[in-house]
Formats: structure tokens, C-alpha cells, sequence
């Protein structure tokens, strides 16, 4: 079965192509991306503004022409934090429904973390024992835990690092000061969250997922993504204090030209690195590992384990425009 994988998220709208069938390995056919940057353009009343609107109706659009003529048999549509937050998302997504045929989805917080837990469990096996994963996108963080499929500890955080640069970092570069007061900020808001994860159980094997991690895991010597997805890859907590030194100086346009950085991200780096600190201190976690599949992955792995009806590909916790063909 070709799958399409519509990923709006709070930085760039993502569709990944793909080749699946039940109990097979899922084989990526193509990605296409566009930047859309959405929770920046949510304005002073907690609306997601039109401008940004339409450009998201535009792209929703276009990127669901690929999808047909790509040859998928269904396309799984879904937005994470930025929509989940627009106060204006029931007419957002009603109207990219109306204009473009296509019911996108929002998945709560939580639904997000499980479903990367899964993603993460069947990338690793059952000999893993107990995960930990921790993932940053650009409005929440997610955390969780568990020895089966299914975690005992799913947590959402709005603590995102895209939302975090706009709201602690504006400068640029951000400022001694700004960094330490966020990193103590980050460390009280993550104390009573890294309780209750630790209390679950101790990890036999901690994890990090989403590009925020990716590019801290590069940047700190970890092997390019050229070199594709069985190489092993980890982020130690020393390397990643070193790294917030270097960085937390430097301009988003210098950090842009560190490899493993793109243009999209670099902004929101710092904020990002400090995220992963303060979440790896407060999980009492020393290294992790990179895991190459994330929440679309955890999405398509869903859909295929599910009964012929194509609707239950996610939990009734999901959010938004029933399921319309085209």
C-alpha cells in the first residue's frame, strides 16, 4: 500500500510518501516540505491569521495533488501544536476541507507522544526493555515511557522550541543573562513532569527523537544523515552543555552555516539545546540515542495494525473533520 503522510506542523508543513504493508519495514518514496512557520503568524488574540491561512489551504492543496498523483491509495492528514492552539482551528480546518477535499486531523499532546513511543518501540525491538523518548517540536515536548507498545507515561509540555525562542530568546544572539534564565526557568517547569517519568520505572534504554535532536546529535560529532539511518547516533549530556556554550554566542545567520543547521532552524536552536539539557537533567538521563523514526512514522506503523476501517488509524482522542474522500 503507498501511503501519504501530511504533517503540518508549527515550523513547515512535511508530506512523506510511502511504501507500506503490515509487518513490513515502511520504505520512503519521496518528501516534500514547505515552511510555513504557523505558530508565528498566531496573533495577539490566539488566531492563526489569514494570510497564513491561506497560504496553509494553498499548500495543503498542492501537497495532496502530489500525494494523488504519487499514487497513494490514502492520505493521512494531521497538525500538532500550532493548529491545536489557533483559538480559529474549528474554521481552519473546516475551510481546508471545504477548499481542498482534505480532512486534516489535530492530534492532542498526548496522542503525539504515544504514538512516537510506538514508532521508537518497534525501531528498537522488545529487547530494549523499558524507553525513555523525549521529542521537541517547534510548540511542545513530549516525554514518555514503558515496556510495552503502549507507555505508562505519555506527557505533552508546551515547551517547544520554536515557542520558547519567541518568548524567552528575541535577541539575537540571545544574551548570557536570557539563556541562564531560561535554563532555571526550564528546570523548575520540568521538576514535577521528570518526577513522574522516573517514578515509572529506570530506562534500559533512553531516547531522542524529532530534527531538534538530530541537529544537536550532529552538531556534537554524531554521523551526517548521508550516512544513513543504522548508524548509530547519540547526544551526551557533556557534549550537549559544551554545544549550548558555543552556540548561545553565535548569530542565527552563523548557526545557520554549522552543518547539520538549517535555515528554518537555526533561530530556534539555542532554545532547543536548552530544552534537551533541562530535560535529560531532570529525566536523569547521560547520553541518548537517535532515533530515526518519529511521530509519522507512529502514525503509518497505527494505520497499518488497524481493521479494514481506514478512520481508526488514530485514537478517538484525535480532534477535528471526520474522514472525507476526495
Amino acid at each position: 500500500m503507498r501511503l501519504g503522510v501530511l504533517d503540518v506542523g508549527s515550523n513547515t508543513v512535511h508530506l512523506l510518501v510511502v511504501d507500506a504493508r503490515r509487518g513490513g519495514h515502511p520504505t520512503p518514496m519521496s518528501s516534500t516540505k514547505a515552511s510555513l512557520r504557523l505558530a508565528e503568524a498566531i496573533d495577539g488574540s490566539g488566531r492563526l491569521n489569514g494570510r497564513c491561512a491561506d497560504r496553509l489551504v494553498a499548500t495543503i492543496d498542492e501537497f495532496a495533488r502530489i500525494a494523488k498523483s504519487s499514487g497513494c491509495a490514502e492520505l493521512m492528514a494531521f497538525a500538532t501544536s500550532a493548529v491545536r492552539d489557533a483559538k480559529n482551528s474549528e474554521e481552519v480546518l473546516a475551510r481546508v476541507r471545504a477548499e481542498t477535499g482534505v480532512a486534516l486531523r489535530v492530534l492532542s499532546g498526548v496522542d503525539e507522544s504515544r504514538l512516537t513511543f510506538l514508532a521508537v518501540r518497534r525501531w528498537y525491538g522488545w529487547s530494549a526493555g523499558r524507553i525513555l523518548n523525549i521529542d521537541i517540536g517547534g510548540g511542545s515536548l513530549e516525554i514518555s515511557s514503558g515496556v510495552d507498545e503502549e507507555p505508562d507515561v505519555a506527557l505533552s509540555l508546551p515547551l517547544g522550541a520554536g515557542r520558547l525562542t519567541r518568548e524567552w530568546l528575541p535577541d539575537d544572539p540571545p544574551g548570557r543573562r536570557r539563556v541562564q534564565m531560561l535554563r532555571d526557568w526550564l528546570a523548575t517547569e520540568l521538576a514535577e513532569p521528570g518526577k513522574q517519568v522516573r517514578e515509572a520505572g529506570r530506562p534500559d534504554l533512553a531516547v531522542a527523537t524529532s530534527k531538534t535532536f538530530r541537529s544537536l546529535a550532529r552538531l556534537t560529532g554524531a554521523a551526517p544523515s548521508a550516512a544513513g539511518p543504522y548508524v548509530k547516533r547519540t547526544l551526551t549530556a557533556t557534549g550537549l552543555r559544551q554545544l549550548i556554550a558555543f552556540i548561545s554566542r553565535m548569530t542565527a545567520a552563523d548557526r545557520a552555516e554549522l552543518e547539520g543547521v538549517s535555515a528554518d532552524r537555526a533561530p530556534q536552536i539555542v532554545a532547543g539545546a536548552l530544552v534537551a539539557e533541562a530535560s535529560m537533567k531532570a529525566l536523569e538521563v547521560e547520553c541518548v540515542d537517535i532515533c530515526p523514526w518519529a511521530l509519522r512514522e507512529g502514525l503509518i506503523l497505527r494505520r497499518l495494525d488497524s481493521e479494514a476501517d481506514p478512520t481508526t488509524w488514530v485514537e478517538t482522542s484525535v480532534q477535528g473533520v471526520d474522514a472525507k474522500s476526495r
